[in-house]
C-alpha cells in the first residue's frame, strides 16, 4: 500500500468497479481519465507486482488506406487505368502499347507491369503481335474489388475479417509489406488485452476503497518547509529493495580501437598527421607521383571515376607545369622523362582516391619540415574483388620521412619497427618490388598464423622526378601499409570481413546479456 503509485491506486478502483466484465485498456483510460502514457506505465507497475492480471488477449488486423490508396481513389487504380486505356483503344482501333500507356497514364514502370499481368491472368486482355495489348470485353475481378476496398476503406478502417474472402484476398495481396510500400492498402495488427485483479490485487483494492487514496508529495519543496506543511503531508515511499535500471554501457569497435592504437603509437613516435581528400585529381593521385598517364593503374578496373563533376578547375602552378616538364622531358630531375605529350586536362579528372600517397605529395608541395616525418590514416578505393585479403575500400597507413642522412637502411629498420610494433608481427621479410614513383623499392611481408605469408604494403625513396617538380630537395622514405591486413595480424582475423562484423557479434553479445 505505501509503495503504490497515485497512478495505480486509479486504476486499481478502476477495475474494483468492473468486476462482472474486465475492461480493455480503452475503457480503462475513459473511467480513470489517464492520458495513454500514464496508463501504460501504471498498468505495467501492476503487471510488474502481480496486482492484475491479463484476462484475455485478441489480435484483430485492421486495414486502411495508405496516400497512395488515397491516390488511387482520386485518379483510379493502375489496373482500372490499364484496362480502360486498352478498351477506348479497342473502340478506336488503335494499337496500344505499355509504352503508350506509361506515357498517357503517368504510371510508375513497375505498376503498369503489374497491372498488366493481372489482367493477362484473368483474361481480361491479351498481349498480341508487336507487344501490343488488346481488350478482350471480359471483366476484371481485381479492377472491380479494387474500385470497392478504395471506396469502403475510404471513409474509415476497418477489419480485414469484416470483408467477403474474395475482396480480403485481393486486400492482401495489395498490401503495405517489407520491401514494397507503393501499395495502396495497410494492414495493421490491433492487440487487446482486458485486465482483472487477482486476489493480491483484490485484497489492496479493498483496503483503498475503505480508507481513500492519499495526496502524496513525491519532493520537499522550500514553500513546504517554509509554512511547515510537510507536518500534514504524506510522502512517497521510496523501496530501496528494487533493482537500480540497468546501463547498457557502449563500447568501441574492435577496428576502431586498432585505427586508435596506430595514430597513437606513430604520434608517440615523433610523427605528424597528414590529412587530405578522398575525392583527388588524377594530378595528385597519379601525375605528381611520376606515374604515366598511359600506366595501367589509369585503367577504369583499377580506379573509381567520379561521376559528376567530372573534373577539377584548376591546378596549383607552378606544379602543373613543374610535373608536366619532367613527365615529358625529365627536365631538372637528371631524367630523360616519359617522352610523352602530358594532357593537362587529363590531369584534373576527379577519381577517389586510390593511394594515400597521394596526400604525402600534397604535403611535400606545402612545405614539409626538413627534418621531417609525417603519417596519414587514409581510406583508399581500388575496383576488386571481395576475398579473404582483399576490399574495395581499404585503410592505408601511409608516412614521409624526410632528412639529408637518409637511405634504404633507414628505410628497412623504419618498416621492420612498424611490423613489430604496430602489427605486432613475429616474422618480416622483405622482397625487391617496383613501384612508378620510388626507386629503390621493397615490399614487407608478414607471416600471418593462419594464412600464411601476406604482405603488409610497400615503401622505398621517392625518385628525383617526384620531389624535385614538388620543391623537395633531400631524400624522402615514402611508404604505404595496408591496415587492414595489420589489423588482421595484430587482432588474430583470418578473413577481413571480419572486421566489420565484430560490430555485429558484439550487438548478439550485449543482446545475451539483457
Amino acid at each position: 500500500m505505501d509503495n503504490l503509485h497515485p497512478l495505480e491506486s486509479k486504476v486499481l478502483l478502476a477495475l474494483t468497479r468492473q468486476p462482472d466484465a474486465p475492461p480493455t485498456l480503452d475503457q480503462l483510460a475513459a473511467s480513470t481519465g489517464l492520458e495513454p502514457s500514464q496508463l501504460s506505465m501504471a498498468v505495467e507497475w501492476l503487471l510488474a507486482k502481480s496486482l492484475i492480471a491479463v484476462q484475455a488477449e485478441t489480435v484483430a488486423h485492421i486495414a486502411s488506406l495508405t496516400p497512395i490508396g488515397e491516390l488511387f481513389f482520386e485518379k483510379y487504380a493502375p489496373i482500372e487505368r490499364v484496362l480502360s486505356a486498352a478498351r477506348e483503344a479497342g473502340q478506336t482501333g488503335k494499337r496500344l502499347t505499355i509504352q503508350d500507356i506509361q506515357a498517357k497514364e503517368a504510371l510508375e514502370p513497375s505498376d503498369v507491369s503489374k497491372a498488366v499481368g493481372t489482367l493477362k491472368k484473368e483474361g481480361a486482355i491479351l498481349i498480341v503481335q508487336g507487344g501490343c495489348i488488346e481488350s478482350t470485353g471480359r471483366n476484371s475481378a481485381t479492377a472491380e474489388a479494387m474500385r470497392s476496398l478504395l471506396q469502403e476503406l475510404r471513409s474509415g478502417q476497418r477489419e480485414l475479417q469484416s470483408f467477403p474472402e474474395p475482396l480480403r484476398s485481393v486486400l492482401q495481396q495489395h498490401a503495405v509489406k517489407r520491401g514494397n510500400a507503393r501499395e495502396p492498402f495497410r494492414i495493421d495488427e490491433r492487440v487487446t488485452r482486458s485486465f482483472v485483479l487477482t486476489p493480491a490485487g483484490q485484497e489492496v483494492a479493498e483496503q483503498l476503497s475503505r480508507d481513500g487514496v492519499a495526496e502524496e508529495v513525491s519532493q520537499l519543496t522550500p514553500e513546504l518547509l517554509k509554512e511547515g506543511a510537510w507536518r500534514t503531508k504524506r510522502f512517497r515511499k521510496y523501496t530501496i529493495s528494487l533493482r537500480a535500471p540497468r546501463i547498457a554501457a557502449g563500447k568501441r569497435h574492435p577496428y576502431r580501437e586498432f585505427l586508435d592504437l596506430v595514430k597513437l603509437k606513430l604520434v608517440s613516435m615523433g610523427f605528424q598527421e597528414m590529412r587530405g581528400t578522398l575525392v583527388e585529381t588524377e594530378f595528385w593521385n597519379m601525375d605528381a607521383l611520376f606515374m604515366p598517364q598511359f600506366h595501367p593503374a589509369r585503367d577504369i578496373h583499377d580506379v573509381y571515376f567520379v561521376k559528376n563533376p567530372t573534373h577539377a578547375r584548376t591546378i596549383a602552378e607552378p606544379y602543373l607545369t613543374q610535373v608536366t616538364q619532367v613527365h615529358e622531358k625529365g627536365t631538372g630531375a637528371g631524367s630523360t622523362g616519359w617522352g610523352y605529350a602530358f594532357d593537362a586536362e587529363r590531369a584534373k579528372r576527379l577519381v577517389l582516391r586510390s593511394q594515400g600517397t597521394a596526400v604525402s605529395a600534397r604535403t611535400l608541395a606545402a612545405g614539409a619540415s626538413v627534418p621531417g616525418k609525417y603519417f596519414s590514416i587514409a581510406r583508399c578505393f581500388r575496383y576488386d574483388q571481395v576475398d579473404a585479403t582483399h576490399a574495395t575500400d581499404f585503410f592505408q597507413v601511409e608516412g614521409i620521412v624526410l632528412g639529408a642522412d637518409i637511405n634504404f637502411r633507414t628505410l628497412l629498420g623504419l618498416l621492420n619497427l612498424f611490423a613489430r610494433e604496430v602489427a605486432q608481427a613475429k616474422e618480416v621479410k622483405f622482397l625487391p618490388a617496383y613501384f612508378p614513383f620510388t626507386e629503390p623499392s621493397v615490399e614487407m611481408h608478414v607471416r600471418h598464423p593462419k594464412l600464411g605469408w601476406m604482405e603488409l604494403g610497400g615503401a622505398g625513396l621517392f625518385r628525383p622526378e617526384v620531389t624535385t617538380p614538388l620543391g623537395v630537395s633531400v631524400p624522402v622514405i615514402a611508404w604505404g601499409l595496408g591496415l587492414d591486413r595489420m589489423a588482421m595480424v595484430a587482432l588474430g582475423i583470418h578473413d577481413i570481413r571480419d572486421l566489420f562484423s565484430a560490430d555485429l557479434e558484439f550487438i548478439r553479445t550485449m543482446r545475451g546479456s539483457f
